[in-house]
């Protein structure tokens, strides 16, 4: 069935996530009358059955956090009844036991109205989504839910912070519990043929470490296996200076350990360049994960189509694509919110494609010819990959000029599209042809269904761009040389704030990762020259 399994690390990932399995349960039709899904809910879901006997669909996915990082989620994801725990511990102890419990934390009125049955909870603001849980849609197996005592949640005493205290945990945890046969194995096994993994995580502070060895360990368990990992960064403009510093840093570890081992490593940072049609409270994770969200699922959705439907493009077709040259395994995010009104039918499909600028050309090849090159550079409203708030629109509008696309996936969804029939030998050869032409080389995917607007989302959208339920989004994933001035941005960074018995390893590992960006392409400007 091509699963994906998820592990979430961490509450900033969290949040992430919540919003992509909030959307994945939307997917689910209930209705008979209504068209059937284009998705194929077996990728993320798993069925199973409840205490009663009742069937169950639950998220394949292992969610991690810290102490009181779960807010008012039950203990075992609100759907199955554990019985009497301390009874149960009386088994293992007939002495005396003195109980001691923190006060649990109340559920959200958007909680308590969903278990209550109403149809219409009460709306969400950036005042009541205190933690991810406020404003999850889902029951999660009790498998899923893996609570970590260690460290308490924004904790000022003992932060997990440093990447190093990540690393140090994992070995504690792998070493007490052995983490891949407790909390992998038992989902993987259950799989008919694995897709993949894909790790949220965020890599600038001390979950980067934690990541690292948990990918290190997967990698060597499943040699072949897709490993995708989204890297999530704190907006560069939070927090004292000092801070921003150790989280430069810390991202910087996170892409010299993790790049080489995972199949993608993709940056999610909060974007310096913010649209006028989106209006987003950097403050609120809420809000930022909601727009990481809408992107990351858009462009993933292609893993999950049902076959036949549509076209459907697994994760290692992804990487097929954009890791042409074989060590191009980092690429960078983007999007745009499309206006649904300028496209409602294949008749002026292909008009209205070439009026918005944010639209791509259907052509299903996946192949860019000479007279397309600027196409394929151009860039979407939205980038993802971290940059100093100095970036302005009219920088943005020079991308495309200083910067050089190796390859690119796209994910349109919202429109619809004649989808063209195509030869898939012819195919492979132009795709050969580009490669040694050095010319990028575009995959392209379509989904009519737009990206569902749901009452837990955050209020982000203007309402010009989508119909208060929806909105259609274009989403891209690029391998580009872009990825290399990031990089060296790192290695200068790391060569004047990292201790020098590291400075020479990381800096280098880092330098080798830039001239994967640089080989075969001079944009001929001297910006960020040495």
């Amino acid at each position: 069935m091509h699963e994906i399994l998820t592990l979430q690390l961490g509450h900033r990932a969290n949040y992430l996530a919540t919003h992509f399995w909030n959307t994945q349960e939307s997917y689910f039709q209930y209705d008979a009358s209504n068209e059937p899904s284009t998705v194929d809910h077996d990728i993320h879901f798993r069925p199973g059955q409840g205490p009663t006997g009742e069937d169950t669909y639950t998220p394949r996915t292992v969610i991690y956090d810290l102490k009181g990082g779960f807010g008012g989620l039950r203990k075992w994801g609100g759907l199955y009844d554990q019985g009497d725990i301390e009874g149960d511990l009386k088994n293992f102890w007939d002495g005396s036991a003195v109980k001691q419990k923190d006060p649990p934390i109340p559920q959200s009125e958007y909680q308590r109205a969903l278990d209550g049955g109403l149809h219409q909870p009460p709306k969400l603001n950036t005042q009541s989504v205190r933690y991810w849980s406020d404003f999850t849609r889902v029951f999660y197996h009790p498998r899923s839910i893996v609570h970590i005592n260690d460290y308490e949640l924004r904790s000022t005493i003992l932060p997990f912070e440093k990447w190093t205290s990540g690393e140090e945990l994992f070995g504690k945890l792998d070493k007490d519990h052995d983490l891949l046969d407790r909390d992998i194995r038992p989902w993987a096994e259950e799989c008919d043929q694995m897709q993949g993994i894909q790790i949220f995580a965020s890599d600038d502070d001390a979950w980067g470490g934690f990541s690292s060895k948990y990918i290190e360990s997967l990698r060597d368990e499943y040699e072949k296996t897709s490993l995708w990992f989204w890297g999530l960064e704190e907006d560069v403009n939070q927090g004292q200076r000092a801070k921003r510093t150790l989280r430069t840093v810390n991202t910087a570890q996170s892409l010299h350990a993790i790049s080489p081992l995972a199949s993608m490593y993709i940056p999610l940072a909060t974007p310096s360049y913010i649209p006028p049609y989106l209006s987003i409270d950097r403050s609120s994770q809420w809000h930022v994960a909601g727009l990481l969200s809408t992107t990351v699922e858009s462009m993933t959705l292609p893993t999950r189509q049902k076959p036949g439907l549509l076209k459907r493009g697994l994760l290692h077709d992804f990487e097929a694509s954009l890791n042409s040259n074989g060590n191009q395994r980092i690429a960078e995010l983007q999007c745009s919110i499309v206006d649904k009104s300028r496209n409602r039918s294949n008749e002026h499909a292909s008009s209205t494609a070439a009026s918005d600028s944010r639209m791509p050309d259907s052509n299903h090849l996946g192949l860019v010819y000479e007279d397309e090159v600027e196409k394929a550079n151009s860039k979407l409203d939205i980038s993802f990959m971290s940059s100093d708030t100095s970036q302005t629109a009219l920088s943005l509008r020079q991308w495309e000029k200083s910067n050089h696309v190796f390859a690119k996936v796209e994910s349109i969804r919202g429109f619809t599209f004649v989808e063209e029939a195509h030869d898939e030998e012819e195919a492979a050869t132009s795709r050969k042809g580009r490669r040694l032409a050095s010319l990028p080389m575009v995959e392209k995917y379509y989904n009519p269904s737009p990206f569902p607007i749901l009452d837990s989302f955050p209020q982000i959208i203007s309402e010009a761009l989508s119909t208060g339920q929806s909105t259609a989004v274009h989403g891209s994933l690029l391998t580009t040389s872009q990825i290399s001035k990031w990089t060296r941005a790192l290695q200068n960074i790391v060569s004047r704030m990292v201790d020098v018995a590291d400075r020479e390893a990381l800096a280098n590992g880092l330098g080798e990762i830039a001239e994967a960006y640089e080989e075969g392409w001079d944009s001929g400007s001297d910006v960020d020259s040495d």
